[in-house]
């Protein structure tokens, strides 16, 4: 997690409902990958999350709409191998040990006010997956990307009950706007 240590901690936010485009998401997604990947490296998507509850499987969905886009790019966390609480720790320990330089994309549903939901927050820092519902994991990615599906409090029951066109927007703009990001990388990043 090179963003963390080595840059001050900066998140733009993206509203999907006002005249939003995925190629703006993607323009800030290629702006913070050109000012973090400075020398050769391996670009892992990684979408967390889990698909048993609608407002946790953003990080699957997006996860698997890019697992066959492009091939130069890993992705771990798609609705059929999900990377959740259960297993993060150990997908972390294989992307480090089996990946040379991973620079590593972390999506995460998240929660928020009810006046950000249905925005996509684009940072160059970790995720701390978990930390909404008060769970305890470690911290991944060296760009981060959240979208907030839901807001904010201790009821328990907030990501069983969230939209799912909600997260089904957030889930295409942020694949959409990794894509554009993935198909302008060439030019820009020595990866």
């Amino acid at each position: 997690m090179k963003a963390f240590f080595n840059s001050p901690c900066k998140t733009e936010y993206f509203n999907t409902s006002n005249e939003f485009s995925p190629e703006r998401l993607g323009e800030g997604i290629l702006k913070y990958m050109q000012e973090l990947c400075t020398k050769k490296c391996t670009p892992i998507i990684l979408g967390i999350g889990t698909d048993r509850a609608t407002g946790d499987c953003l990080g699957p969905l997006v996860g698997e709409m890019l697992k066959k886009y492009n091939p130069r790019f890993t992705v771990f966390g798609t609705l059929d191998s999900p990377v959740h609480a259960l297993n993060i720790r150990d997908t972390i320990q294989h992307i480090n040990s089996n990946f040379f330089n991973p620079f590593v994309i972390a999506i995460d549903a998240s929660l928020g006010s009810s006046a950000h939901i249905g925005y996509i927050t684009v940072s160059n820092s970790p995720i701390w997956p978990g930390k909404g519902v008060n769970k305890k994991l470690p911290a991944i990615g060296d760009i981060s990307i959240t979208g907030i599906v839901n807001v904010s409090g201790k009821n328990p029951s907030l990501l069983q009950t969230t939209r799912l066109y909600t997260v089904m927007q957030l889930a295409e703009y942020i694949s959409a706007g990794l894509k554009y990001s993935i198909d302008y990388l060439d030019d820009f990043c020595p990866l």
